[in-house]
């Protein structure tokens, strides 16, 4: 079984991105975080989820892949997704007033090798701190 090329099909890629951040979603709920919101949107950047796991505020990022690897999503989440994160995380804790919330970022690797119903999830909690004048520490 060959793999569609995801790039070239913008509405699967879609589709297979909103795939996987509700198999992300189940995964946290599993542990026993709490969904706040997902796909929260600025002029800053994206957060996929953000999620509450105990009293910390959790931005998740979701990269998936058709593969069984998850160093190449991994490696896809460069400086700077991770400022242009960190600036959306800073306005999404601004505008709710949130800015004394401790906070982290996780990244979630959702892994669809072909022929597997449901994924492998590598889960990576505190991946990165907050990068450039953003930074949660003012």
């Amino acid at each position: 079984m060959s793999v569609l090329p995801l790039s070239r099909w913008p509405w699967l890629r879609r589709w297979f991105g909103d795939r996987s951040e509700r198999a992300a979603v189940r995964f946290l709920r599993r542990l026993g975080y709490r969904i706040h919101s997902r796909n929260f949107r600025c002029p800053a950047g994206e957060l996929d989820i953000i999620a509450l796991d105990r009293r910390c505020l959790v931005f998740v990022e979701v990269r998936s892949t058709g593969q069984s690897d998850p160093e190449r999503p991994m490696l896809s989440i460069d400086a700077e997704k991770q400022r242009r994160m960190s600036a959306a995380a800073v306005r999404f804790l601004q505008s709710r007033q949130l800015v004394d919330v401790p906070s982290r970022f996780d990244v979630l690797i959702v892994c669809w090798p072909a022929g597997q119903r449901e994924p492998r999830i590598d889960h990576f909690p505190n991946a990165f701190e907050a990068v450039g004048k953003f930074q949660m520490g003012y």
